[in-house]
């Protein structure tokens, strides 16, 4: 498995809420299995920033550029989750008993249009939509369940100042 790995067994990563329109988030199925979706997120690589493995991650899974989105926030910490032990990988070098993930929350700034999950020659999702904002809560497996909430929550009241900022008067 490829990316960073902390000494105690957790991969680095970034997690990615992506505001469209009417404040909905992001929401990508996985190729090759219809009913697993999340939020994209990726591994970070030996020499990168979170913000860096944030654009990189956001081009490669959403097919979208530094341009297209502005961060609103980010996760004060790392936020953790365990995976199962089904999926375990007992013959990597490192053993990776989890991700340790630095979440950010962006507003999609260009056109809808720009998204395109094909963009790079191996795609994360062959799938996606706009979803209401704690809707991804109750839908992701179980074992991001935990730190899907715990981004969410913090988020909140950058939610409330997109919300307020982008209502029609």
């Amino acid at each position: 498995m490829s990316g960073i790995v902390d000494e105690h067994g957790f991969r680095l990563n970034v997690g990615i809420v992506l505001l469209g329109p009417q404040g909905r988030v992001f929401w990508g199925r996985r190729i090759g299995n219809r009913d697993a979706w999340q939020f994209p997120q990726g591994g970070m690589a030996e020499g990168e920033t979170p913000e860096q493995t944030l654009y990189r991650e956001l081009h490669e899974e959403v097919g979208l550029r530094e341009e297209d989105v502005e961060i609103l926030a980010s996760s004060r910490g790392w936020l953790n989750y365990r995976l199962p032990r089904r999926f375990i990988r007992q013959r990597e070098e490192i053993q990776v008993i989890g991700q340790r993930q630095k979440w950010f929350l962006l507003k999609l700034v260009g056109a809808e249009s720009a998204i395109d999950l094909a963009a790079t020659d191996e795609p994360e999702f062959d799938d996606w939509r706009w979803v209401s904002y704690w809707y991804p809560v109750r839908k992701v497996v179980h074992f991001k369940r935990g730190v899907y909430v715990r981004a969410l929550r913090e988020f909140v009241p950058f939610m409330k100042r997109f919300r307020s900022e982008n209502t029609d008067a």
